[in-house]
């Protein structure tokens, strides 16, 4: 995935994190040096100013006459300001700075409550209303009295207050080298991960990883070049087999048998359209999704039993097992096998038999057949022409009947001579016949409509399933348009007066339309059906030649369905009549 634009990088992440907290850690340790040596020094000033308030309390009687010369002497020579405070009223008895009476208690002060309780710590800094500056004061009591002994905040006291910053920088100065060392590590930590996001991406997306410059003699470095080549040689092996699978792919899909390749759970992986052709042909519904058709099919029953085994069966050569069965429907012989593979997966593949031995049959009968299309309307138009020359006492309403007889017979052997040009041109040159974009169901429709009349006038109908706007296919729109017109042209000609025809395009697939043309009429032996794409054959030869077909209007059909690469069989509907299965490639 991606990296979005506002993600920080893993490296500056952990960069940014472990700076932050060493920055945190400098900070409070230099904080916490700073404010002991701070207190250090004030406790240092406290000792010395309570050593003079102890001095003073050694000079002072037990009972003071605070007016007496001695003691104003001691308090007016004292080096500090000193202050002394009555316990029992809170008023200052005595200041060698001041001369004026201060009145207020000095109870509240924090130096006197400290002192009062007997704290070693019995000092405090705080601004002095009196004297209008900042004091440092330091308290003691003696008897009844607090003694107070205070420095003005000024140069002097700074100077003894004054807290070394050398150990902070010394810390500062380390927290700088070590973020640097940090610095270093990170980038290098990033690279590394930065080669490894690379090479998720490339994997993610399939793509050649680039040739790496990175010079780093770390564990997670040679992790990464370990995972380079494990990955390039897995890349390799992928696109191998992906090749291959596109060989494997190909060959089904232009293979001359019916493949599928079903999971053990019967869910199919691939098939080709000739299976679904095949399978459509032995089956009696038309198979389209519902796959458990294939699977209930009595005559596959054998291949069934033998794929739905529960462990592979392996042959004593070690090939894998497989079982080959032949079923003989709607007039084709179809060898069906079954292959089991070693991951109980398996392969159901199927084989018309009958397609060589009928294209001999087509060469063998093929001239023979040619003479004997062409024998009856030249012999008829010869008869017709004979006698109109021979005979002089023919009246001119005979002779009328006579050329219109031989412009038909030679209508019908125009036609015939024009399928026979479009069939040798489909066998032999079917390049000529141009490819475009069309609407498969345009030119159904089209069909159908310009056949409108014919059915009419055979009370037939034709009725549409599948059929879609739009249906778009590469093809050739001539050869598409026969399809059609000479399927329903044969429907209308041997289904039966009042028939219905059902054009039904059952299953759609990423390359080809699946189209059932089917009718209820009477139907075809089967003995007939695997010949009804021959060339010349039919059914009824007596009643054929009476409606005037040429004998090629299936085969046609069947040279354009394998013009678009489709395939194409017959078999008696369910229901009665004929059904056509053919597919048509989209492109």
């Amino acid at each position: 995935m991606a990296r979005r634009r506002f993600d920080i990088p893993f490296h500056k992440s952990l960069f940014f994190t472990i700076s932050g907290l060493f920055i945190v850690f400098v900070a409070i340790a230099v904080s916490l040096q700073y404010v002991q040596e701070r207190n250090i020094r004030r406790n240092n000033l406290n000792s010395l100013l309570q050593e003079h308030n102890r001095h003073v309390a050694r000079l002072l009687p037990d009972s003071c006459d605070f007016d007496n010369d001695s003691i104003i002497t001691i308090f007016s020579h004292y080096p500090y300001r000193l202050t002394l405070i009555d316990i029992a009223s809170g008023r200052v008895i005595l200041d060698n700075s001041v001369d004026k009476h201060i009145a207020t208690s000095h109870l509240n002060r924090p130096e006197i409550v400290a002192a009062i309780a007997g704290s070693e710590k019995a000092y405090s800094t705080r601004y002095s209303e009196t004297m209008n500056n900042t004091y440092f004061y330091a308290a003691l009591q003696h008897n009844n009295y607090i003694i107070r002994s205070s420095m003005p905040y000024d140069e002097t006291l700074s100077a003894i207050l004054h807290v070394d910053y050398h150990f902070g920088y010394i810390l500062i100065g380390v927290a700088l080298l070590f973020i640097i060392a940090l610095f270093i590590f990170c980038h290098l930590l990033g690279r590394s991960i930065s080669e490894l996001d690379e090479l998720v991406q490339a994997a993610e997306q399939n793509k050649p990883i680039r040739h790496s410059t990175s010079i780093a003699n770390d564990m997670l470095s040679h992790i990464t070049q370990n995972l380079r080549s494990a990955y390039e040689a897995l890349r390799q092996a992928r696109e191998a087999l992906a090749l291959e699978e596109e060989k494997l792919l190909a060959h089904i899909q232009t293979s001359r048998e019916g493949i599928a390749i079903f999971k053990h759970n019967k869910q199919m992986i691939v098939s080709n359209n000739l299976f679904i052709q095949y399978i459509n042909h032995i089956t009696d519904k038309t198979i389209d999704s519902d796959l458990n058709l294939i699977f209930s099919e009595p005559l596959l029953s054998d291949i069934i039993n033998f794929v739905n085994r529960p462990f592979p069966l392996i042959s004593n050569d070690g090939n894998t097992a497989s079982k080959q069965i032949r079923i003989n429907k709607n007039g084709k012989l179809f060898i069906v096998k079954g292959i089991l593979f070693h991951d109980n997966s398996f392969e159901i593949s199927i084989f018309d038999n009958t397609e060589r031995e009928r294209e001999d049959l087509l060469k063998k009968q093929l001239t023979q057949n040619i003479a004997h299309e062409l024998k009856t309307p030249v012999s008829s138009i010869r008869g017709y022409l004979e006698t109109i020359l021979t005979t002089d006492t023919l009246d001119n309403e005979k002779q009328t009947l006579f050329i219109e007889r031989s412009y038909a017979q030679a209508r019908r052997l125009s036609d015939l001579l024009n399928d026979i040009s479009m069939l040798n041109r489909l066998d032999e040159t079917s390049d000529i016949f141009d490819r475009q974009e069309l609407d498969l169901s345009v030119i159904i429709k089209d069909a159908i409509t310009e056949s409108a009349t014919a059915l009419e006038n055979k009370s037939m109908h034709i009725d549409t399933q599948g059929i879609t706007t739009p249906m778009p296919l590469m093809g050739n729109h001539s050869l598409l348009y026969s399809i059609f017109r000479n399927l329903i042209d044969n429907a209308i000609a041997y289904a039966g007066e009042g028939s219905k025809i059902l054009i039904d395009c059952y299953m759609v697939d990423d390359k080809h339309y699946y189209i059932s043309f089917a009718d209820n009429g009477v139907g075809v032996e089967e003995v007939h059906l695997q010949r009804l794409f021959e060339r010349f054959y039919r059914v009824d030869k007596g009643r054929s030649r009476k409606l005037g077909g040429t004998g090629l209007g299936l085969a046609i059909v069947k040279n354009a369905v394998m013009f678009h690469n489709g395939e194409i069989m017959a078999k008696n509907a369910q229901g009665g009549g004929l059904d056509i299965l053919f597919t048509l490639r989209k492109g």
